[in-house]
């Protein structure tokens, strides 16, 4: 939710608009803020490499064809071939030159970080950052996962590049400098019209009720077993459901409406049920026979991220 500032409040320093460097990380200037949040930015060098259909890794003739597939049963046997779009021009794919290809583009990736960090080096500690959707590797770009394998083992045997968390990169580049940060987003118009508009704000009512009520009452509630274990785990998994945003876009976009309005309003309901749930388990009430088998079928068909442990939403130890 947006900060709404008093008027009696002191006005903060706007950060300069000189070009900045993407190889440092930077605090977020913010009102009323705690001046704690840091910013990493894309390397457009590596990211023209990985992201790019047109000029990079993914568009490699050799490569397999992701919009043509044969009927019945939607296999892919054609490699990209060329560009000029025709579908009917594609030839047979073939796995060992494809193979072949992504050992040579992974040599090149690391390679091309370890000149890119050695040239950002001559102005202080450096760290290039190459973040990109998990939808690109595998189903976009086929050979995606294998490349990612052959980039890890290029950079264990070459020494020279290392691999690196967020927050371990932050603790050998600290931010040297503050910027502001404009409203942005991938989507139309480079902001947020997409996810948030007329047609999608009682999402968002939802999502935040949610979220707060987890937060206040869920959060902190600790189980290792039983009953109470299992319906705070399912809460946790209904409520990162519902904070998909893959809701939003398909309302604005129309591509499937009444389906994504349809599970907002499932997943919402359903984490409410269970919230009650462990609230009632939490204070020493039995799991009614109703209740049992809602959390049994919603164990079931909602059963994504089988390891996960509400208690992560709360941070380290000590910082809950």
């Amino acid at each position: 939710m947006p900060f709404k500032a008093r008027r009696d409040e002191p006005a903060t320093s706007v950060p300069g608009t000189e070009a900045r460097s993407p190889y440092a990380s930077y605090r977020v200037a913010s009102r009323g803020g705690s001046g704690t949040a840091v910013a990493f930015f894309r390397d457009p060098k590596t990211t023209l490499q990985v992201w790019s259909r047109a000029h990079g890794y993914p568009g490699d003739y050799a490569y397999l064809e992701f919009h043509k597939k044969h009927f019945p049963g939607g296999l892919r046997f054609w490699r990209i071939t060329d560009n000029s779009g025709d579908l009917g021009r594609k030839i047979a794919y073939d796995p060992a030159l494809a193979v072949q290809k992504v050992g040579l583009q992974a040599r090149h990736f690391v390679e091309l970080v370890t000149s890119t960090l050695a040239a950002a080096r001559a102005d202080g500690p450096a760290v290039v950052c190459s973040p990109y959707d998990a939808e690109l590797f595998g189903h976009w770009w086929f050979e995606g996962p294998l490349w990612l394998e052959q980039v890890t083992r290029e950079m264990a045997r070459g020494g020279g590049v290392t691999p690196a968390t967020l927050g371990e990169a932050l603790a050998a580049v600290e931010p040297r400098a503050t910027l502001a940060l404009p409203e942005g987003s991938w989507g139309e118009g480079g902001d947020h019209r997409v996810w948030l508009n007329r047609d999608t704000e009682w999402t968002w009512d939802r999502v935040y009720s949610a979220e707060a009520e987890w937060a206040a009452h869920l959060a902190a509630t600790r189980a290792e077993k039983g009953d109470l274990a299992r319906a705070l785990t399912q809460a946790t998994r209904e409520l990162l459901l519902l904070q998909a945003s893959d809701w939003q876009f398909l309302i604005t976009t129309g591509t499937a409406r009444d389906y994504a309005e349809r599970r907002v309003a499932e997943h919402y309901a359903e984490f409410k049920r269970l919230s009650e749930m462990a609230r009632g388990l939490a204070s020493g009430e039995p799991l009614s026979p109703d209740d049992a088998n809602s959390l049994r079928r919603l164990e079931r068909e909602d059963f994504c991220f089988p390891d996960l442990e509400p208690a992560w939403g709360m941070g380290p130890p000590g910082q809950g």
